[in-house]
């Protein structure tokens, strides 16, 4: 077992700490020194404290993430957290561990510390993984500006529009900006089968289905060629 990582969180958000905290606590290699709003804080918690590693958002008021990294001892290494992949040239520039774009899951998150720790001295993943699979019935996504909790059981089926996300629920649409492969690691396999490279559906809420079309509430949505034989060979299964 590596030495435990003594790491920090800094963003400005308090629900992205919360969801970056949480993550973190499920791996043992890991102690969360503290939580931290700005980069002011930051600065004290590592005048005050051994400080091995710093999750760390880049877009921030007074002092972005960028500018802290660069001023910060260079044994102190930084996973960039942001929402922005504009930043991430910039922030590999800067020798960062990882670029995690939000919303972060559990296995992203994982994956950057194995990378922190390398190739020879991996946290156990594969038990791990299932676990938080198996606890989490949600999602956290970005819209209007602030992190939207989704439940898996309110998703009837979601949609890709280009570099857009359409989460048709219940009684609702929330739209985020993110691809429909990153959305689609982050559902149980179980619940959920992609139907087509623009659909996303949940099993349970199906009312009917032929070789082309899977109807969800009076709405038909289309089986592609390329997930045909996946789709009805799961679908005839449940």
């Amino acid at each position: 077992m590596p030495k435990t990582i003594q790491c920090i969180i800094v963003d400005d958000e308090p629900v992205a700490r919360e969801i970056l905290e949480n993550h973190l606590q499920k791996i043992e290699a890991v102690n969360v020194i503290a939580t931290c709003k700005n980069a002011i804080e930051a600065f004290n918690q590592i005048n005050s404290n051994q400080i091995d590693l710093i999750f760390l958002d880049i877009n921030m008021p007074e002092i972005s993430g960028l500018s802290f990294a660069k001023s910060i001892n260079k044994n102190i290494k930084v996973i960039f957290t942001t929402a922005y992949r504009e930043y991430a040239v910039d922030g590999f520039n800067l020798q960062a561990v990882d670029y995690l774009l939000k919303p972060i899951s559990f296995q992203r998150i994982l994956q950057a510390v194995n990378k922190y720790l390398g190739e020879n001295t991996l946290v156990e993943t594969s038990l791990a993984t299932e676990i938080i699979q198996e606890k989490n019935d949600f999602i956290f996504v970005r819209s209007d500006r602030k992190m939207v909790k989704i439940n898996f059981s309110e998703i009837n089926y979601i949609e890709s529009l280009s570099d857009y996300i359409k989460f048709h629920l219940k009684d609702k649409i929330i739209i985020t900006r993110e691809t429909i492969s990153n959305i689609e690691a982050k559902l149980p396999q179980k619940e959920f089968i992609r139907i087509h490279r623009s659909y996303i559906v949940s099993i349970s809420k199906i009312n009917s289905f032929t070789n082309e079309f899977i109807e969800i509430h009076k709405k038909a949505l289309p089986i592609s060629r390329s997930y045909k034989k996946e789709v009805l060979s799961k679908l005839e299964q449940v």
